[in-house]
């Protein structure tokens, strides 16, 4: 009699172990993901600019060891770059934002060039945010040339920008740069004047910032637009959060040791 309710409850503390153990290890394997706790995707890449990758994981073993990404742009060469870096995850889940808030997008960029004239085309360095491959915000910044330049770019959130869908609405980050290359007396002579254009990574030890801040909010969030389907709520069922399946697996391991009494 003893050794079977034993058993039952032994059945009730196993279930409940299970589960309650599901929650850590998915959120583990989430740390590259959105959420409302790990709203700051990071850059990453080789030493290539074009080589480039974003996610919301702080860490990152494979990015460049000096901490960017550079082109150098022999003498007499324009300097030239138009590049997109995006998430090497795909979302797992939709990201929804808070149409009240901003996105906030720290960048280091560093450049070394000339300036412009009549006879060379010219582009300041312009960012672009994509939705996907739909740009929904997009901005021109004024740069020193031969030296680090911090960007910091905060983006109001407009309609389009409020639910980003998983799987093909994942951020992404365009960078476009084009002047011509450094010149003056002595170039090419007694000095090198090669033109530069670096980003700066998220793990960088030159004191340059770079992260961007994204206002993440749940889709059970009243002011989430477009946050039609959430989850299953759990007040249906009167339930505190998170309990309606372990409230269901308590009620079949009951069953269980109530059905083995009678049978005694």
């Amino acid at each position: 009699m003893i050794g079977k309710k034993a058993s039952g409850i032994a059945l009730l503390v196993i279930l409940l172990t299970s589960v309650t153990g599901a929650p850590a290890s998915a959120q583990a394997a989430d740390a590259k993901q959105p959420s409302v706790d790990n709203p700051h995707m990071h850059l990453w890449g080789t030493d290539n600019i074009g080589q480039c990758w974003t996610h919301f994981d702080a860490n990152e073993t494979t990015s460049a060891v000096d901490g960017y990404g550079e082109k150098e742009f022999a003498q007499n060469q324009q300097v030239d770059v138009n590049f997109n870096c995006a998430m090497s995850d795909s979302f797992k889940s939709d990201m929804y934002l808070n149409p009240n808030g901003t996105i906030r997008m720290d960048l280091g960029i560093y450049v070394a060039s000339g300036d412009c004239d009549d006879t060379s085309e010219c582009q300041e360095l312009r960012i672009s945010l994509l939705k996907g491959s739909t740009v929904v915000a997009s901005q021109e910044f004024a740069t020193s040339t031969y030296d680090d330049n911090q960007i910091i770019w905060e983006i109001p959130i407009s309609d389009n920008m409020t639910r980003w869908n998983k799987s093909f609405e994942e951020p992404q980050i365009q960078f476009e740069y084009s002047k011509p290359n450094p010149s003056g007396l002595g170039c090419g002579i007694l000095i090198d004047c090669s033109g530069i254009f670096r980003v700066y990574y998220s793990d960088n030890t030159d004191g340059m910032n770079t992260e961007i801040l994204f206002p993440v909010i749940n889709a059970t969030d009243p002011i989430a637009v477009g946050g039609d389907n959430p989850p299953p709520s759990s007040t249906d069922s009167g339930l505190l959060p998170g309990f309606g399946l372990l409230g269901g697996l308590g009620a079949m391991a009951a069953g269980a040791i109530a059905s083995r009494r009678r049978l005694v």
